[in-house]
């Protein structure tokens, strides 16, 4: 099979270009730069000529705050940009596989979070995702949707790599701690996703799936555990409420994402949030040498 990776030079794009090495499948990686998700034609032509068998999209506008007030931009690329893969997908026989997010939901209720649940975003990064999502139903094509949360890695910017900075510079940070979710290495998640990919699983299984590591945290416990991976031991890092950090954005207060589905459907073990956390700072550790 051939497979295109769009939005290749983020977090999980990067993470798929290392999970993919070992693949006997072929994968392509654009980014902006190669592809424009906004360009219809560009998109038509690729996926015409290029006799690619799977789209996996990571392409996508992430800056939550700056979405607030660029939320046009953002549609641009998380909703209208998401419908012309669709629509090339359902028209030259690709299946599409689109990276979606834990901010479709307020989160304002007190359990796991399934696919069959409505979703009601509480802000414009959210509201874009959820029009991406649409557009891929609407257009009918071949489709996983994979919805996660609170992603990290080595790669770009994320909380994880801004907690081990600051708890290196700062004697005492403060983190909200009444937001609660479930961390995603995106490691973990790509290599989830090129196994379903190389194994073929995915024909005949198409739907929405959640996947983010098991277990459940606060934004507080991720640093704290951060901190103390990364041997921080110098900062004290105390727990505070999110209206000390006034915000434009709204943020889901509970978006626990249940993972029965993906795991069920696809034979998926999940690893614990803090496993996969030592993971990831053993790695930030070796590149820091």
């Amino acid at each position: 099979m051939r497979i295109l990776v769009t939005g290749s030079e983020g977090q999980l794009g990067r993470c798929i270009r290392d999970a993919s090495l070992n693949s006997t499948n072929e994968y392509i990686f654009n980014d902006v730069d190669d592809l424009d998700i906004t360009d219809e034609e560009a998109v038509d032509l690729s996926l015409k000529v290029n006799d690619f068998d799977v789209v996996i999209n990571c392409a996508a506008f992430t800056d939550v705050e700056r979405a607030e007030s660029l939320e046009d931009i953002a549609l641009s690329i998380n909703g209208k940009g998401v419908g012309n893969l669709a629509r090339s997908a359902r028209d030259n026989g690709v299946t599409l596989i689109h990276i979606s997010t834990d901010y479709v939901f307020d989160g304002k209720g007190n359990r796991p979070l399934t696919e069959s649940d409505s979703a009601s975003p509480c802000g414009a990064y959210g509201r874009t995702k959820l029009a991406g999502e649409k557009e891929i139903i609407d257009n009918g094509c071949s489709a996983l949707i994979v919805r996660t949360a609170w992603l990290y890695s080595e790669y770009g910017k994320n909380f994880v790599k801004t907690i081990r900075r600051l708890a290196g510079e700062r004697d005492k940070l403060n983190v909200v701690a009444d937001q609660i979710g479930t961390p995603t290495y995106a490691g973990d998640l790509a290599k989830a996703i090129v196994g379903i990919v190389d194994s073929g699983k995915f024909k005949g299984r198409e739907g929405v799936y959640h996947y983010s590591n098991e277990g459940v945290c606060s934004w507080y416990d991720l640093a704290k555990m951060t901190a103390e991976i990364s041997g921080c031991d110098s900062c004290s890092i105390s727990p505070c409420h999110s209206d000390e950090y006034p915000s434009k954005v709204q943020r889901p207060t509970c978006s626990i994402l249940d993972k029965t589905k993906i795991k069920t459907t696809f034979g998926l073990e999940i690893p614990y949030w803090i496993d996969s956390l030592r993971v990831c700072i053993d790695r930030l550790k070796s590149i820091d040498q």
